[in-house]
């Protein structure tokens, strides 16, 4: 008998081609997806890969960088900021994932990303959507962060370009213009 995926090889079903491709159930931007996945793939390759969402960055895909950050919408309603090329795609069945693509309303960016461009805090852009992603994660949780919050919330994200300064003014920006807007 010729060995193949899910046989041994003597010839019995290991239970690999029963696994190989599970159903996998997400709410991506707001739109409900089922996508048949492998168990081992990434949330990162689901998206780029099977959704064509290319805007988490495959960075040092162990976790360090920040460039492939997306939000998981947490049981309070807040977004929680997640590495999605250490997160394999089947612990988050039935989550609601928000990536860059997701985030402004229609035609009207979100206003952290307004305030990245306003205030110059965007350089290479390869960086950049992880960056705004952990940015509107603390805002969800904080709306008037100090500077050390800031700096403590966005640790996770590098930016090689060493636009820091920007970031930080542009999430206070952001802050500012989310309170307004909310009537504080």
């Amino acid at each position: 008998m010729i060995s193949g995926a899910g046989l041994s090889r003597q010839g019995h079903d290991s239970g690999l081609s029963s696994r190989m491709h599970p159903h996998l159930r997400l709410t991506v931007n707001g739109r409900p997806r089922q996508l048949e996945v492998a168990p081992d793939s990434t949330l990162l390759s689901v998206l780029r890969d099977q959704l064509h969402l290319t805007g988490a960055k495959p960075g040092c895909e162990r976790g360090e960088c920040g460039a492939c950050t997306v939000l998981v919408t947490g049981l309070d309603g807040g977004f929680d900021p997640i590495y999605s090329c250490l997160a394999l795609a089947h612990a988050h069945d039935g989550d609601s994932i928000t990536t860059i693509e997701g985030l402004a309303s229609g035609s009207a960016a979100h206003p952290v990303q307004t305030a990245f461009i306003e205030q110059d805090a965007v350089q290479c852009g390869f960086c950049t959507p992880g960056q705004v992603l952990a940015a509107v994660a603390l805002l969800s949780r904080d709306r008037d962060p100090s500077d050390d919050d800031i700096i403590h919330a966005m640790s996770g994200n590098l930016c090689r370009c060493g636009t820091y300064p920007k970031i930080v003014r542009a999430i206070h920006s952001a802050a500012e213009a989310m309170r307004g807007s909310n009537g504080d």
